[in-house]
């Protein structure tokens, strides 16, 4: 009896290791930042590395997945019987299955996972770059970015987004997010 509850500990333990939990106040980057002090580190290597700024980033990690590092769209369900997700977008960057595998193999890693912090960061702002490139966004059109980001380039050229109001005003949602966040990381003791 003991051996049994000692491995369901141990099980217990392994498992809550492997995940991370989302920060406690997602609105305030600076609490962010402070909570999980290592991203910051992280953050600041992707801006170095990419150029794209901090702030948007981040704004689109929040609506995509509110920092859960293992998050999927919710199962579809017949009656009783699951089915199937809508899609295959994984982790912190909700990012698909083709357009991750495009970033591993032109900027990412091997080794590079849509549950590492660091890794869907770079991807995001990756993203956000090729935009610019393919459907001449500026990086700093937040709204524009991610109606291509939850679109698709091609998506957005066929401007699938013009009739969506919700997808629409959740591009507004970001592109606040990003506005809040550049204001708060100007005066974050960091």
């Amino acid at each position: 009896m003991i051996r049994r509850l000692f491995a369901l500990l141990l099980i217990s333990v392994t498992v809550c290791a492997c995940s991370t939990t989302p920060p406690k106040k997602p609105n305030d980057l600076c609490e962010i930042f402070k909570e999980k002090d290592n991203w910051y580190d992280d953050a600041q290597d992707v801006y170095k590395r990419r150029g794209v700024p901090i702030n948007i980033a981040m704004a689109f990690m929040y609506h995509e997945s509110g920092y859960v590092d293992d998050a999927r769209p919710p199962m579809r369900w017949f009656l009783f019987i699951p089915y199937g997700r809508g899609s295959s977008a994984y982790g912190y960057a909700q990012a698909q299955d083709p357009v991750w595998d495009d970033y591993v193999s032109e900027a990412g890693g091997f080794f590079s996972s849509r549950d590492d912090f660091a890794d869907s960061l770079d991807f995001i702002s990756w993203y956000i770059l090729k935009t610019n490139k393919v459907n001449n966004v500026k990086i700093n059109d937040v709204y524009n970015q991610y109606l291509n980001y939850h679109e698709g380039w091609g998506g957005y050229k066929k401007k699938t987004h013009a009739k969506n109001k919700s997808l629409q005003q959740l591009a507004r949602r970001v592109e606040k997010t990003a506005g809040s966040y550049a204001k708060q990381l100007r005066n974050c003791d960091l």
